[in-house]
């Protein structure tokens, strides 16, 4: 004999229901349910109030829906069916949830048959629909009450989810860095273009984009310029031989005659440019102590703008924590990953690390007989750049497993410190110095027993630190 229960998760409160007349019909069928559905008399039929657990406060409901949430099975929820569940003697109890993920972890805990779908999606259907009715004491505006209480709690929870770690502004920041390195090379181009009809030998002269458009709207007219402008030409171009010379081509420059008016366009067009680079330099400031306080040892392994780059692909620090190394070494290399393959996945870049790692074809090797990726974005740190040829694929295997460490310390710490990030780095140093000379690098647990002893000495000092928000 079969005896269904529903278990059912309300803002108020645990419900546990027994739905009668299974044993006469076996089980129910969908069809029936769903004709006593909109009719609270005939749902009452159906189903019966076993037990019904309330929520001491806010905290404890907000606690329990976030358990819930991520599929984990919360102790107030665990002892509720185990007391009212009746889980011995002859008839067999089956539990009915909502959730499946919720369902595997009552499976995995209580040891009970678990079933989602078909009758049990209809039957919680009806109880949602009735429940002020079903539960005695509990009115339909309480009960609407506790539902928007609890649902502003939650969505704020969410919101706020991380908040000490903003990866967002991360994100935004090297999202906004590399738009600005392509706005202010177009524009330094469209500077060097313009002025250079005026002053062409300028462009041989100085190469740096920023330090032209600075000369472009120090030298004006190049007819005007003197023996008194050196000094100031030695200011911008930090050299006193390359000052000279631009001063001696002035003299001679094959350039056309410019009018007043062109000239205040081009002055004011450098301008911009140069507020931009000015503007490029504090925001590069500003993401390396955001890096800081973020991500402070994936920075401290593979560099800020890297760092930057690797948490922006994959959405957010937590995401990238999740990512195993075989994911973090190609990841930015989705176009040539799967160029033959379809649309990627996180099961596909899994795979075919697999199968790089194995030796096998991959990617669009399929067709044109080439291997899959060794690198993705972690290709632009100077790790991989010092390493030969035939050692680039393995350090940078090495080096995206040591990111995924560093990505998860901090994504897990509380307290932010670059110390594992300074270990780790002295470690792919070690590996790398290992693939030239031969000699052995120390054993990672002697150099992770070092970093946890210092990180324990921080944490001591930051926990007795007067100022110390808890």
């Amino acid at each position: 004999m079969v005896l269904l229960h529903v278990v059912f998760e309300h803002a108020a409160g645990y419900a546990l229901f027994a739905v009668k007349e299974v044993e006469e019909i076996g089980m129910l069928l969908p069809q029936v349910v769903e004709a006593s559905v909109l009719n609270v008399g005939k749902f009452s039929s159906v189903v019966n109030l076993s037990a019904f657990f309330p929520f001491k406060s806010a905290q404890t409901a907000l606690e329990n829906i976030n358990a819930i949430s991520e599929g984990v099975l919360h102790a107030d929820l665990k002892l509720f069916l185990e007391t009212n569940l009746p889980i011995g003697g002859k008839k067999k109890a089956l539990l009915g949830v909502s959730d499946a993920k919720l369902g595997a972890a009552l499976q995995e805990d209580l040891d009970l048959s678990i079933q989602t779908g078909g009758v049990v999606a209809e039957i919680i259907r009806g109880i949602r629909l009735h429940f002020h009715s079903l539960v005695k004491g509990l009115t339909a505006q309480a009960a609407s009450k506790a539902q928007l209480g609890l649902g502003h709690s939650y969505s704020r929870a969410k919101v706020k989810f991380n908040v000490n770690r903003a990866d967002n502004m991360i994100i935004q920041s090297i999202a906004l860095l590399d738009q600005l390195d392509k706005d202010i090379n177009t524009f330094s181009m469209r500077v060097r273009e313009w002025y250079g009809y005026h002053f062409p030998e300028l462009i041989k002269i100085v190469s740096d984009n920023s330090t032209y458009c600075k000369l472009a709207k120090l030298i004006g007219n190049r007819k005007e310029l003197s023996e008194e402008s050196l000094e100031a030409l030695e200011e911008i171009t930090m050299d006193s031989a390359k000052a000279q010379a631009i001063l001696d081509a002035s003299r001679s420059s094959m350039g056309m005659d410019i009018s007043p008016i062109d000239l205040i366009n081009i002055e004011s067009f450098s301008n911009r440019v140069v507020s931009l680079s000015n503007y490029r330099q504090e925001l590069q400031e500003y993401l390396r102590s955001k890096m800081g306080q973020v991500a402070p040892n994936l920075a401290a392994l593979i560099g800020d703008v890297v760092g930057a780059r690797l948490i922006s692909h994959a959405g957010s620090l937590t995401n990238l924590a999740k990512y195993p190394a075989s994911t973090v070494q190609i990841l930015g290399a989705e176009k040539a990953l799967f160029r033959y393959w379809g649309s990627p996945s996180l099961l596909g870049v899994r795979m075919a690390a697999v199968m790089a790692g194995q030796g096998w074809i991959g990617s669009g090797a399929l067709k044109t007989r080439g291997n899959t990726p060794k690198y993705g974005l972690i290709f632009h740190s100077t790790f991989i750049g010092r390493a030969a040829a035939k050692n680039k694929g393995r350090i940078s295997r090495y080096l995206a497993n040591k990111c995924t460490i560093a990505s998860r310390i901090d994504c897990f710490s509380e307290v932010p410190t670059s110390v594992f990030g300074d270990k780790l780095r002295g470690q792919v140093e070690e590996r790398l110095s290992f693939y030239e000379t031969g000699d052995a690098p120390r054993k990672n647990l002697d150099v992770m027993k070092e970093a946890v002893a210092e990180v324990i000495h921080i944490n001591a000092e930051y926990l007795h630190n007067p100022l110390h928000p808890y």
